[in-house]
Protein backbone atom coordinates (compact mmCIF):
# COMPACT_ATOMS: atom_id res chain seq x y z
CA UNK A 1 0.00 0.00 0.00
CA UNK A 2 1.54 3.53 -0.66
CA UNK A 3 1.72 6.29 0.65
CA UNK A 4 -1.23 7.98 -1.50
CA UNK A 5 -3.26 4.82 -0.54
CA UNK A 6 -2.50 5.42 2.77
CA UNK A 7 -3.33 8.82 3.10
CA UNK A 8 -6.57 8.34 1.94
CA UNK A 9 -7.35 5.92 4.15
CA UNK A 10 -6.39 8.36 7.07
CA UNK A 11 -8.55 11.40 5.65
CA UNK A 12 -11.40 8.49 5.41
CA UNK A 13 -10.83 7.62 9.73
CA UNK A 14 -10.39 10.74 10.30
CA UNK A 15 -13.78 11.73 10.28
CA UNK A 16 -14.54 11.27 13.69
CA UNK A 17 -12.55 13.44 16.26
CA UNK A 18 -9.42 12.97 18.37
CA UNK A 19 -9.77 10.32 21.67
CA UNK A 20 -7.19 10.63 24.44
CA UNK A 21 -4.79 8.08 25.55
CA UNK A 22 -5.78 6.30 29.00
CA UNK A 23 -2.47 5.05 31.14
CA UNK A 24 -1.06 5.19 34.61
CA UNK A 25 0.14 8.14 35.81
CA UNK A 26 2.68 8.90 38.64
CA UNK A 27 2.00 8.85 41.89
CA UNK A 28 -1.85 7.75 40.92
CA UNK A 29 -3.71 6.12 44.19
CA UNK A 30 -7.20 6.17 42.64
CA UNK A 31 -8.77 3.70 39.64
CA UNK A 32 -8.20 4.66 35.83
CA UNK A 33 -11.14 6.56 34.60
CA UNK A 34 -13.39 3.74 33.71
CA UNK A 35 -14.08 2.82 30.16
CA UNK A 36 -16.98 0.07 30.84
CA UNK A 37 -19.63 -0.31 32.78
CA UNK A 38 -18.33 -3.24 34.88
CA UNK A 39 -15.58 -0.66 35.53
CA UNK A 40 -18.08 1.74 36.46
CA UNK A 41 -19.55 -1.06 38.69
CA UNK A 42 -16.29 -1.95 40.08
CA UNK A 43 -15.52 2.17 41.13
CA UNK A 44 -18.98 2.12 42.81
CA UNK A 45 -18.29 -1.01 44.63
CA UNK A 46 -14.69 0.66 46.34
CA UNK A 47 -16.62 3.53 47.31
CA UNK A 48 -19.36 1.59 48.78
CA UNK A 49 -17.27 -0.62 51.10
CA UNK A 50 -15.14 2.77 52.30
CA UNK A 51 -18.90 3.42 54.16
CA UNK A 52 -18.15 0.33 56.76
CA UNK A 53 -14.32 0.27 56.43
CA UNK A 54 -13.79 3.74 57.25
CA UNK A 55 -16.21 3.61 60.27
CA UNK A 56 -14.95 0.33 61.62
CA UNK A 57 -11.40 1.03 61.18
CA UNK A 58 -12.13 4.30 63.31
CA UNK A 59 -14.76 2.33 66.26
CA UNK A 60 -12.03 -0.18 66.27
CA UNK A 61 -9.12 2.71 66.84
CA UNK A 62 -11.39 4.31 69.25
CA UNK A 63 -11.89 1.56 71.63
CA UNK A 64 -8.21 0.53 71.65
CA UNK A 65 -7.47 4.15 73.12
CA UNK A 66 -10.28 4.01 75.79
CA UNK A 67 -8.81 0.51 76.78
CA UNK A 68 -5.23 1.84 76.85
CA UNK A 69 -6.23 5.35 78.54
CA UNK A 70 -9.09 3.86 80.80
CA UNK A 71 -7.93 0.70 81.72
CA UNK A 72 -3.86 1.61 82.35
CA UNK A 73 -2.39 0.03 85.55
CA UNK A 74 -2.09 3.75 87.04
CA UNK A 75 -5.37 4.40 87.23
CA UNK A 76 -6.53 0.68 87.40
CA UNK A 77 -4.42 -1.20 90.17
CA UNK A 78 -7.32 -3.52 90.38
CA UNK A 79 -8.38 -5.11 87.54
CA UNK A 80 -11.80 -6.10 86.35
CA UNK A 81 -13.00 -10.24 86.96
CA UNK A 82 -16.12 -9.95 84.48
CA UNK A 83 -15.80 -13.37 81.69
CA UNK A 84 -19.33 -12.87 80.35
CA UNK A 85 -21.61 -9.97 78.93
CA UNK A 86 -24.37 -10.79 77.12
CA UNK A 87 -25.22 -7.62 75.19
CA UNK A 88 -21.73 -7.05 74.16
CA UNK A 89 -21.38 -11.24 72.73
CA UNK A 90 -24.85 -10.47 70.68
CA UNK A 91 -23.15 -6.65 69.19
CA UNK A 92 -20.03 -8.12 68.17
CA UNK A 93 -21.61 -11.57 66.50
CA UNK A 94 -24.52 -9.66 64.74
CA UNK A 95 -22.81 -6.87 63.97
CA UNK A 96 -19.99 -8.29 61.86
CA UNK A 97 -23.09 -10.73 60.22
CA UNK A 98 -24.75 -7.59 59.26
CA UNK A 99 -22.11 -5.53 57.91
CA UNK A 100 -20.80 -9.25 56.01
CA UNK A 101 -24.31 -9.36 54.29
CA UNK A 102 -24.12 -6.14 53.25
CA UNK A 103 -21.01 -6.18 51.33
CA UNK A 104 -21.39 -9.92 50.17
CA UNK A 105 -25.26 -9.26 47.90
CA UNK A 106 -23.45 -5.75 45.57
CA UNK A 107 -20.19 -8.03 45.92
CA UNK A 108 -22.04 -11.16 44.23
CA UNK A 109 -23.82 -9.31 41.87
CA UNK A 110 -20.85 -7.53 40.63
CA UNK A 111 -18.72 -11.04 40.36
CA UNK A 112 -21.99 -12.24 38.23
CA UNK A 113 -22.05 -9.20 35.98
CA UNK A 114 -18.33 -9.71 35.04
CA UNK A 115 -18.80 -13.09 33.91
CA UNK A 116 -22.25 -12.62 32.09
CA UNK A 117 -22.59 -10.15 28.64
CA UNK A 118 -25.55 -8.16 28.53
CA UNK A 119 -25.84 -9.66 25.25
CA UNK A 120 -24.06 -11.61 22.43
CA UNK A 121 -20.07 -10.64 21.66
CA UNK A 122 -20.14 -8.95 18.10
CA UNK A 123 -16.34 -9.57 18.03
CA UNK A 124 -13.96 -12.96 19.74
CA UNK A 125 -10.48 -12.07 20.26
CA UNK A 126 -8.00 -14.49 21.40
CA UNK A 127 -5.17 -13.09 23.59
CA UNK A 128 -1.64 -15.81 24.02
CA UNK A 129 0.66 -15.04 26.56
CA UNK A 130 4.28 -15.56 25.32
CA UNK A 131 7.78 -14.11 27.32
CA UNK A 132 7.23 -11.52 26.76
CA UNK A 133 4.83 -10.44 24.49
CA UNK A 134 1.06 -11.55 22.89
CA UNK A 135 -0.07 -12.65 20.09
CA UNK A 136 -3.63 -11.86 18.93
CA UNK A 137 -6.20 -13.62 16.70
CA UNK A 138 -9.32 -12.01 15.34
CA UNK A 139 -11.75 -14.77 15.17
CA UNK A 140 -13.54 -13.94 11.99
CA UNK A 141 -14.35 -16.06 8.57
CA UNK A 142 -11.35 -14.75 7.28
CA UNK A 143 -8.88 -14.65 11.12
CA UNK A 144 -6.52 -12.08 11.57
CA UNK A 145 -3.09 -12.49 13.62
CA UNK A 146 -0.68 -10.64 14.51
CA UNK A 147 1.96 -10.01 17.65
CA UNK A 148 2.34 -7.21 19.91
CA UNK A 149 5.46 -6.16 21.25
CA UNK A 150 6.94 -3.20 23.63
CA UNK A 151 7.84 -0.39 21.52
CA UNK A 152 11.93 0.07 22.01
CA UNK A 153 12.97 4.02 21.89
CA UNK A 154 14.78 3.67 18.81
CA UNK A 155 11.68 2.57 16.78
CA UNK A 156 9.45 5.72 17.72
CA UNK A 157 10.30 7.46 14.80
CA UNK A 158 9.82 4.50 12.05
CA UNK A 159 6.36 3.70 13.83
CA UNK A 160 5.66 7.19 14.32
CA UNK A 161 5.08 7.13 17.71
CA UNK A 162 7.16 10.05 18.97
CA UNK A 163 4.07 11.50 21.40
CA UNK A 164 5.63 9.82 24.68
CA UNK A 165 2.31 11.48 26.64
CA UNK A 166 -0.01 9.14 24.14
CA UNK A 167 2.33 6.58 23.86
CA UNK A 168 4.51 6.34 26.76
CA UNK A 169 7.67 4.67 27.58
CA UNK A 170 7.60 0.90 28.79
CA UNK A 171 3.56 0.78 27.77
CA UNK A 172 3.30 1.97 23.79
CA UNK A 173 3.30 -1.32 21.63
CA UNK A 174 4.33 -1.91 18.22
CA UNK A 175 1.04 -3.42 17.18
CA UNK A 176 -2.51 -1.78 19.46
CA UNK A 177 -5.45 -4.26 19.29
CA UNK A 178 -8.19 -2.04 17.98
CA UNK A 179 -11.64 -2.64 18.27
CA UNK A 180 -14.62 -0.91 17.76
CA UNK A 181 -16.28 1.25 20.83
CA UNK A 182 -19.91 0.36 22.20
CA UNK A 183 -19.36 -3.51 21.24
CA UNK A 184 -19.10 -6.26 23.29
CA UNK A 185 -15.96 -7.98 22.78
CA UNK A 186 -15.47 -11.88 24.24
CA UNK A 187 -11.49 -12.06 24.88
CA UNK A 188 -10.08 -15.96 25.58
CA UNK A 189 -6.63 -15.69 27.56
CA UNK A 190 -4.38 -18.73 27.21
CA UNK A 191 -0.63 -18.72 27.03
CA UNK A 192 2.26 -20.64 25.31
CA UNK A 193 4.61 -21.18 28.13
CA UNK A 194 4.04 -19.90 31.89
CA UNK A 195 1.37 -18.32 33.60
CA UNK A 196 0.79 -14.46 32.46
CA UNK A 197 -2.34 -12.60 33.08
CA UNK A 198 -4.30 -10.59 31.03
CA UNK A 199 -5.21 -6.52 32.92
CA UNK A 200 -6.49 -3.92 31.82
CA UNK A 201 -7.42 -1.36 34.31
CA UNK A 202 -9.95 1.14 32.66
CA UNK A 203 -12.24 -1.82 31.44
CA UNK A 204 -12.28 -3.73 34.89
CA UNK A 205 -11.03 -7.10 34.11
CA UNK A 206 -7.81 -9.17 34.52
CA UNK A 207 -7.67 -12.71 33.59
CA UNK A 208 -4.60 -15.46 33.76
CA UNK A 209 -3.03 -16.41 30.84
CA UNK A 210 -2.60 -20.38 31.67
CA UNK A 211 -0.50 -22.67 29.32
CA UNK A 212 -2.96 -25.59 27.78
CA UNK A 213 -5.73 -23.88 29.19
CA UNK A 214 -8.42 -20.99 27.66
CA UNK A 215 -10.15 -18.40 30.33
CA UNK A 216 -12.59 -16.06 28.77
CA UNK A 217 -13.79 -12.37 29.94
CA UNK A 218 -15.49 -10.11 28.19
CA UNK A 219 -15.91 -6.42 27.96
CA UNK A 220 -17.78 -3.64 25.97
CA UNK A 221 -15.89 0.22 26.11
CA UNK A 222 -18.11 3.28 25.99
CA UNK A 223 -15.02 5.73 24.96
CA UNK A 224 -13.37 5.90 22.74
CA UNK A 225 -9.45 6.07 23.41
CA UNK A 226 -6.08 4.15 23.59
CA UNK A 227 -6.08 2.50 26.68
CA UNK A 228 -2.86 0.43 28.49
CA UNK A 229 -2.53 -2.66 30.41
CA UNK A 230 -0.03 -4.85 31.39
CA UNK A 231 0.91 -8.69 32.31
CA UNK A 232 -0.65 -8.73 35.84
CA UNK A 233 1.58 -12.32 36.93
CA UNK A 234 5.37 -12.73 37.37
CA UNK A 235 6.26 -14.72 34.41
CA UNK A 236 10.01 -14.45 34.01
CA UNK A 237 13.04 -11.46 34.04
CA UNK A 238 11.18 -9.47 31.38
CA UNK A 239 7.37 -9.59 33.20
CA UNK A 240 7.56 -5.67 33.38
CA UNK A 241 7.88 -5.27 29.81
CA UNK A 242 5.25 -7.14 28.52
CA UNK A 243 2.53 -4.46 27.95
CA UNK A 244 -1.15 -4.74 26.34
CA UNK A 245 -2.92 -1.68 24.35
CA UNK A 246 -6.27 -1.65 22.83
CA UNK A 247 -7.59 1.41 20.54
CA UNK A 248 -11.01 1.86 20.97
CA UNK A 249 -12.50 3.74 17.59
CA UNK A 250 -15.96 4.34 15.85
CA UNK A 251 -17.23 1.17 13.98
CA UNK A 252 -16.23 2.54 10.19
CA UNK A 253 -12.83 3.10 11.53
CA UNK A 254 -12.56 -0.07 12.89
CA UNK A 255 -13.86 -1.98 9.65
CA UNK A 256 -11.28 0.21 7.44
CA UNK A 257 -8.41 -0.79 10.03
CA UNK A 258 -9.35 -3.99 9.49
CA UNK A 259 -9.75 -4.42 5.56
CA UNK A 260 -6.33 -2.82 5.41
CA UNK A 261 -4.17 -5.07 7.70
CA UNK A 262 -4.91 -8.09 6.35
CA UNK A 263 -2.49 -7.00 3.52
CA UNK A 264 -0.57 -4.02 5.52
CA UNK A 265 -0.94 -4.52 9.13
CA UNK A 266 2.03 -1.56 9.47
CA UNK A 267 -0.18 0.37 7.14
CA UNK A 268 -2.91 0.41 8.29
CA UNK A 269 -1.82 0.92 11.57
CA UNK A 270 -0.04 4.57 10.70
CA UNK A 271 -3.29 6.05 8.88
CA UNK A 272 -5.72 4.64 12.05
CA UNK A 273 -3.24 6.56 13.86
CA UNK A 274 -2.88 9.75 11.33
CA UNK A 275 -6.61 9.55 12.12
CA UNK A 276 -7.74 9.44 15.47
CA UNK A 277 -4.15 11.33 16.62
CA UNK A 278 -5.18 14.09 14.57
CA UNK A 279 -1.51 14.24 12.24
CA UNK A 280 -1.60 13.31 8.88
CA UNK A 281 2.38 12.93 8.75
CA UNK A 282 1.55 9.82 10.48
CA UNK A 283 0.61 7.84 7.35
CA UNK A 284 3.81 8.81 5.68
CA UNK A 285 6.21 7.63 8.84
CA UNK A 286 8.94 5.07 6.94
Amino acid sequence: MNNRILAGLAAFLSTTGVALADQPRPWEWRFQEPATAIMEQIEWFEAYTLWFIVPITLLVLALLALCIIRFRASVNPVPSRTSHNTLIEVIWTVGPVVVLLALAVPSFQLLTAQYTPTEEPALTLKATGNQWNWDYEYQLEEPLTFNSVMLQEGQREATGKQDVGRYPRLLAVNNEVVVPVNATVRVLVTASDVIHAFAMPAFGIKVDAVPGRINETFFKATKEGLYYGQCSELCGKDHAFMPIAIRVVQQAQYDTWLAAARTDMDGANKALMAAVDGNSKVADAN
